[in-house]
């Protein structure tokens, strides 16, 4: 790409725009972040509308020098940068380049390492937190966070059941020596520890959850419905997709002698999403989670953690893979679950074009990745047909979308659920016809309810009312 077409798209992590030369800590910091993550140019003579304005000709070897004694004097390790002008329409520019290093964490000499690292966040540098520098430790040394030994447990602590279960699913036997060719186990002094990477598989790490909620309209002002699911990582993938299946249209077709039912988003594309928050997020940072969105207009999928430090959105769409959590991908293209590396993006793509979708939008957005699935305009005289096949659905979909616990419930709290799923809410006398029990027994039904948190209660006395928690 042109040196112009990159400035016209404006700042990000791989360049930055200054009218004039900064202070000197600031070339610095600017430096260091870009050396600590994806590399980048710290271009001079642009100002903030994007236009070019140039800088002194005669004094261009003088900046250079300038900016080069800046770099040797305030950044640590060595970042030897190129820095070199361009003529743009009849003006001239400086840029400043610099690789990504393989001597991280880079820092400014002034402040140290623990207070003077910086890393390129979207079109900012941020000071990098300490689990970041140990990031950058881990980068530097060729090793993901997943692959590292969790010493805190034993492995005989451990029900391994989800991921055995698993491998038996597909025809696979685990041996120990299988596990640990995978770097799921490691001994050390006769005693097997989990690595991460096992840990986040069976769901030990608070933070390994994913967040859904289905909001009304377009903003996230109402909630209609939400579920945090927790748990083994399949389990929690499976239970991702169902809310979300659960909560987009499904619409039917008559072809021939045959009734032919699909979702208005493809559920190969819906999976293939949900995987790659999976596999990609960044489970260094304990504080967030994977977040599923459903509104009237998209369903979006959010992964914490921007991409790796050496890939671009472009090398993404072009095919390019790399993966962040080496160990917990492995285990996954194992089980079949990934296809082919670097394949995933372009198929979700191409399968949402040739359902005659829109393209999603897929984007890094500062330090979290980013899909959004364009829903289908719903129009007034398809509307009535689909509300019908959603009403066609199995009770147990229906009850899946409350509770993964539904096959535990009797049979009266299932009846009041699959209920308030279709009217909204319920009153006590509507329940008692509803069961055709007894009032005390309705009440004590609709107690355990509210107890479970199925449902809660609404208003006092007669106008008391039941609806879904």
């Amino acid at each position: 790409m042109l040196l112009i077409d990159q400035i016209q798209k404006g700042e990000s992590k791989t360049l930055e725009l200054k009218e004039s030369l900064p202070k000197n800590e600031s070339i610095a910091k600017t430096i260091v972040a870009f050396s600590n993550t994806s590399g980048g140019k710290l271009i001079i003579g642009v100002n903030d509308q994007l236009s070019i304005v140039g800088i002194d000709d005669s004094m261009l070897f003088e900046i250079q020098d300038k900016i080069a004694s800046i770099i040797s004097d305030s950044c640590f390790p060595g970042i030897i940068p190129d820095i070199y002008s361009v003529n743009i329409e009849n003006k001239l520019v400086l840029v400043i380049e610099v690789v990504r290093g393989n001597q991280k964490p880079y820092f400014l000499k002034s402040r140290g390492r623990e207070v003077g690292s910086y890393v390129r966040i979207g079109a900012t540098n941020r000071l990098a937190d300490s689990s970041t520098i140990a990031e950058l430790e881990r980068q530097k040394h060729h090793i993901s966070y997943d692959e590292e030994v969790y010493h805190d447990l034993e492995l005989n602590r451990l029900d391994m059941s989800p991921l055995l279960d698993k491998f038996k699913q597909t025809g696979k036997t685990v041996t120990k020596e299988k596990l640990e060719n995978l770097k799921l186990i490691k001994t050390i002094n006769d005693k097997n520890y989990p690595s991460n990477a096992l840990m986040i598989i069976l769901g030990k790490f608070p933070h390994c959850t994913i967040k859904c909620a289905r909001f009304k309209g377009t903003t996230m002002e109402t909630f209609i419905d939400k579920k945090e699911y927790s748990g083994d990582i399949f389990t929690v993938l499976e239970n991702a997709q169902n809310f979300v299946l659960n909560h987009i249209n499904l619409q039917a077709e008559i072809k021939g002698l045959y009734r032919d039912e699909k979702y208005e988003i493809p559920v190969v594309a819906l999976r293939e999403a949900l995987v790659n928050a999976i596999i990609h997020r960044d489970y260094v940072n304990q504080g967030r989670d994977i977040k599923v969105g459903i509104y009237d207009d998209i369903v979006n999928i959010v992964s914490p953690g921007s991409l790796p430090n050496n890939i671009t959105m472009d090398d993404i769409f072009n095919g390019r893979s790399e993966v962040r959590n080496r160990v917990l991908a492995n285990v996954f293209k194992e089980l079949g679950l990934i296809e082919q590396w670097g394949s995933g993006i372009n198929r979700i793509i191409n399968t949402c074009k040739s359902y005659g979708l829109q393209s999603p939008i897929i984007q890094e957005k500062n330090d979290y990745f980013d899909i959004e699935f364009i829903r289908p305009q719903i129009t007034a005289s398809s509307k009535e047909s689909i509300e019908q096949d959603q009403s066609t659905k199995p009770d147990h979909e229906r009850l899946r979308t409350i509770t993964n616990d539904y096959e535990r419930l009797e049979k009266e709290k299932q009846t009041i659920l699959l209920y308030l799923l279709e009217k909204g809410k319920i009153s006590r006398k509507e329940a008692t016809i509803l069961l055709d029990l007894k009032n005390t027994k309705t009440y004590e039904i609709l107690t355990e309810m509210v107890d479970q948190d199925l449902i809660k209660k609404q208003g006092k006395g007669r106008a008391t009312y039941y609806m879904l928690s």
